[in-house]
């Protein structure tokens, strides 16, 4: 199956449960190892591949031939499975992936006692399942040539075509291709309703025939354009980000008189959704490129103000109690301090949005031990493919 890889030796296992690297786990010379390209309860014949991290040797197994299938198998329809690594479940049907993602939430939450009997949502489908991507960084080797790192072999990868980006990156992906010898990463960023682009970094080379170095670029998402600067978050699958704004704003039960925080705001996007619902917005936001971002954007909203600060310092400085919090954090989670934050100010909602379930998990049971419930967990799947899950969790006050 994945024959590309060097392997020292070969051995039959059967495969345990999927963890959070989204790999199987299995039990070889007594100790646990990743396999990866595996499915649960399959038996398997895995390569051992070994090498040396922080002087400790570290073994992990890759799928290289399967003896009893999993009714979930797939071929995978990608000729770079495996030795990209960029995806971790093209092997398995998309039904399933959901299923799973579902039960990786659950699993992160079952750690902690009070969140443990959480009701959580079937997974919301992405309408894309393939070229979603509308961001790709890649790595440039020798002459120019564009491709992935392999997370563990750390080989790399030469791309000709990626599945999962937009069909407009992989047209820039050919343009480009054996082009870029001046850089060592390229980042290439597509707006798929408005066909805009930026590629970082500016490309000098007379061979390269397109524009770069641009410093932003604009894509349009519920019916609003956004400019999104080079150094700026926007979420990298577009319809699914919609979706994900809709969700947002119905979890908020907004009355056209709310208050609302949008802290880690970005460039705009939740904002802009809250808007027409509320009568006063504060939008959050650390990153200055942001920030500039986000005024362009929300330009003509009167009813949005923006602080450019730490989430915890703004939210404690505010004048009133919010009646609803929008927590969209980096996938490292919450400051401790915004969270004392929240539990002082007590809003009647919190929102939490989060790619990430082990700091999704931590922060709401800190959250949950300073006197709030959660009401809903809604798991969305913004990165088909891959073991990555969005969740949106909504939070109120215990009375």
């Amino acid at each position: 199956m994945l024959d590309t890889f060097e392997n020292i030796e070969t051995v039959r296992l059967k495969l345990g449960e999927f963890n959070e690297l989204g790999d199987t786990n299995a039990i070889y010379e007594n100790s646990e190892i990743n396999v990866f390209g595996g499915i649960p309860n399959e038996e398997v014949i895995i390569g051992i591949h070994r090498y040396k991290k922080r002087r400790k040797e570290v073994i992990f197994g890759v799928v290289l031939d399967v003896i009893v299938s999993s009714e979930h198998r797939i071929q995978a329809p990608c000729p770079y499975f495996g030795p990209c690594s960029g995806c971790q479940w093209q092997h398995i049907d998309y039904s399933y992936q959901l299923i799973i993602k579902a039960n990786q939430v659950k699993n992160q939450f079952q750690k902690y006692k009070e969140l443990s009997e959480l009701n959580i949502h079937p997974t919301l489908a992405s309408p894309n399942i393939f070229n979603y991507r509308n961001h790709a960084r890649f790595t440039v080797r020798k002459e120019g040539v564009l491709g992935f790192v392999n997370r563990i072999t750390r080989r790399f990868v030469s791309i000709q075509d990626c599945m999962l980006m937009t069909p407009g990156i992989n047209r820039f992906l050919s343009l480009l291709q054996g082009k870029v010898a001046e850089t060592s990463q390229l980042s290439i960023r597509h707006g798929i309703n408005t066909n805009e682009w930026l590629i970082q970094p500016a490309i000098k080379s007379s061979q390269v025939q397109i524009m770069t170095g641009q410093t932003h670029y604009r894509e349009s998402l519920l019916g609003r354009h956004f400019r999104v600067a080079s150094p700026s978050f926007f979420q990298v699958n577009t319809l699914q980000a919609e979706t994900l704004g809709k969700i947002v704003k119905e979890k908020c039960k907004l009355n056209g008189t709310s208050k609302v925080v949008d802290a880690y705001a970005g460039v705009g996007t939740f904002s802009a959704v809250l808007s027409d619902e509320s009568s006063k917005v504060i939008a959050i936001e650390e990153s200055g490129a942001a920030i500039k971002d986000a005024k362009i954007n929300l330009a003509g909203l009167s009813n949005i103000e923006y602080i450019e600060s730490k989430t915890e310092e703004a939210i404690l400085n505010l004048s009133f109690k919010p009646d609803a919090v929008i927590l969209d954090p980096p996938r490292n989670g919450c400051h401790i301090e915004v969270l004392k934050s929240i539990i002082i100010k007590r809003p009647k909602r919190v929102i939490y949005v989060s790619c990430d379930t082990t700091t999704l998990a931590r922060d709401l049971s800190y959250l949950v031990k300073g006197g709030y419930l959660v009401i809903d967990v809604q798991p969305i799947d913004m990165f088909p493919q891959t073991h990555h899950i969005e969740c949106v969790v909504t939070l109120e006050p215990h009375i």
